[in-house]
């Protein structure tokens, strides 16, 4: 099967004071690839690109620049994990869809980071499922799912098992859309999940082995439905 998985940048680099241990998520995303299954991998900015951002937009830059800052910071991510990876990553990152396209063609495991201004790497993963034909994305975040409310702010927020894309739209459209601020999903994204009809699972990445769980098919995290 192939699978799209976004390893959140909020679960690999949480900060810049911590070294950041990206070879568990190596091993699974290995261990995926021996089981007969093909990975394709986006790494998110994390905290790197937020204080980046921040710094940026503190000296007057516009969205555009500051969603730029944190395209850099996540495709320097991307060559990283890709390194954790050895030869079983394509060599570079590609950084438009011409390169994603020589970069399929090598039947390296692709890893990517962000691509343009005004779409998060959620966004990115979502092309690249799309674009891979992948038949599932799966979405790490730092909390188990979705939720109806925020949990970190709402203690009597509940999960949803399953829910269809519009209302997942409607939970997210109270939250941001400045560069940084995008957490689950963005409009792109919404847009692509439906259009392609990708069945997306969003699931806490806190613990590696979870992404190898949703693609077994145990009950795990939010299942979005298209």
């Amino acid at each position: 099967m192939k699978v799209a998985i976004k390893l959140s940048g909020h679960i690999l680099f949480p900060s810049l004071e911590i070294q950041p241990n990206l070879k568990p998520y190596a091993d699974v995303i290995r261990e995926i690839k021996s089981l007969g299954h093909s990975p394709y991998v986006v790494v998110g900015g994390g905290a790197p690109a937020r204080y980046y951002i921040r710094l940026a937009r503190e000296q007057g830059a516009d969205e555009s620049t500051c969603d730029q800052i944190g395209i850099t910071i996540a495709n320097l991510h991307a060559k990283i994990f890709a390194l954790a990876l050895g030869e079983d990553a394509c060599p570079f990152v590609p950084n438009n869809f011409n390169e994603l396209e020589l970069a399929l063609s090598t039947g390296k495991i692709v890893v990517m980071g962000g691509l343009q201004p005004g779409q998060s790497t959620n966004a990115v993963s979502c092309v690249l499922a799309e674009k891979t034909g992948s038949k599932l994305l799966i979405n790490t975040t730092n909390v188990d799912g979705v939720y109806t409310a925020d949990p970190k702010r709402d203690p009597s927020a509940k999960l949803y098992e399953s829910i269809k894309i519009d209302e997942l739209k409607r939970v997210l459209d109270s939250q941001g859309a400045r560069a940084g601020e995008y957490d689950l999903a963005d409009q792109v994204a919404i847009r692509i999940i439906q259009r392609s009809k990708i069945t997306t699972k969003i699931i806490n990445g806190k613990d590696p082995k979870n992404i190898l769980r949703a693609i077994m098919g145990e009950k795990i995290g939010t299942t979005v439905l298209p």
